[in-house]
């Protein structure tokens, strides 16, 4: 049965479109994908994010724990910046890809992807080793908003009173909220400026019904997040990395600090880098107007040279649009390529994923 975040009873209410995502059930769309997305890009939105998954890391040997399972380097970073980057298995490959706040000395909080919750704390806890530390599963406690666009700032604070514009991009703080302890963080998943707030569950559900009734920020589903994220080339667990697509394979190399003493998998990505990984994650620009889906087929000279992780036709630009898995051999920007769309090949060409 799938699960559901403290914010379930105010989706449906709200007559959004329910759909099992993750693990939970969670809202694909209130008013309509392209007006969330506009609204995201013009103005404000909120999103539910209470599916995502957080553990807290503590202990004498936690830096050194995380520094063991995390791609990027977090060594004597102070209190309040938050880290973008992955765990990968020994052979390169992505368990997840993950943010790391740190909490304080030798206290991390990372935040995973919603489906994916139960594989990582699991994967995390087998790698604890002789480090002295302790893992905490968060995740059915914790809830959180991500408030994004334009005017993320000026609703943040004026809406929910919490005082925000003081935090550079990447970094948050803890604060006391309505007399309970909250995390409010300045990353985002849309290209836009925004916030994410964490707390409890009657907390989260409070800040909601004060975003609703401000008539401030508009609710936003599923379908606007894959959309506006994928406009900016940022990658989904699942599409652009997973298991078998390392963060080299998918252009994410910057993420990875080969300069750190050891790493799971850091083996296996310096060799990749080094030698050049045999497949990579590229943007596709096609001519016509027909929309690329994942797992369709990327085609060159009559044969098969890799797939669509994700397509859409661009809501912003107009443009269909895709990212692809190909082999290296055909991924240099301006590299003709069909893909196979309802059994008809239609061209395309290779250009930064950032469209």
């Amino acid at each position: 049965m799938e699960k559901r975040t403290c914010l379930y009873d105010k989706h449906v209410a709200a007559g959004a479109k329910m759909v099992p995502f993750g693990g939970f059930e969670m809202p694909l769309q209130y008013e309509g994908i392209t007006e969330e997305h506009n609204a995201v890009r013009t103005a404000c939105g909120v999103f539910d994010v209470s599916h995502m998954g957080e553990v807290v890391v503590t202990g004498p040997d936690a830096e050194a724990y995380v520094q063991h399972i995390f791609t990027n380097d977090v060594a004597g970073a102070p209190k309040g910046k938050i880290f973008y980057g992955m765990m990968l298995y020994e052979d390169g490959g992505t368990v997840d890809d993950l943010l790391v706040y740190c909490l304080g000395d030798n206290k991390f909080l990372l935040v995973i992807n919603a489906a994916n919750i139960d594989k990582d704390f699991a994967w995390m806890q087998a790698q604890r080793g002789s480090f002295d530390v302790c893992l905490e599963n968060k995740s059915d406690v914790c809830g959180q908003l991500a408030i994004q666009g334009p005017q993320a700032e000026a609703v943040t604070t004026e809406v929910l009173g919490l005082n925000c514009a003081d935090l550079a991009f990447y970094t948050f703080k803890v604060d006391v909220a309505d007399g309970v302890q909250v995390v409010i963080s300045r990353t985002g998943y849309t290209g836009e400026d925004g916030f994410e707030i964490y707390g409890p569950h009657a907390w989260i559900v409070a800040c909601w019904d004060k975003l609703m009734a401000s008539g401030r920020a508009k609710p936003c589903g599923l379908g606007c997040r894959d959309t506006l994220r994928f406009e900016v080339g940022l990658p989904l667990y699942g599409d652009e990395l997973s298991a078998e697509i390392s963060p080299i394979m998918a252009g994410l190399g910057i993420f990875v600090k080969l300069d750190k003493p050891s790493f799971i998998g850091r083996e296996a990505v310096a060799a990749q880098k080094a030698e050049g990984p045999a497949r990579k994650i590229v943007g596709i620009a096609l001519e016509g107007h027909a929309i690329p889906r994942h797992g369709y087929e990327v085609m060159a000279d009559g044969q098969k040279v890799g797939e669509v992780t994700t397509g859409y036709r661009s809501i912003s630009t107009g443009q269909s649009v895709c990212m692809a898995l190909v082999d290296a051999a055909w991924a240099k920007l301006g590299t003709p390529l069909d893909i196979c769309i309802h059994r008809r090949l239609h061209r395309g060409t290779v250009v930064k994923k950032k469209f």
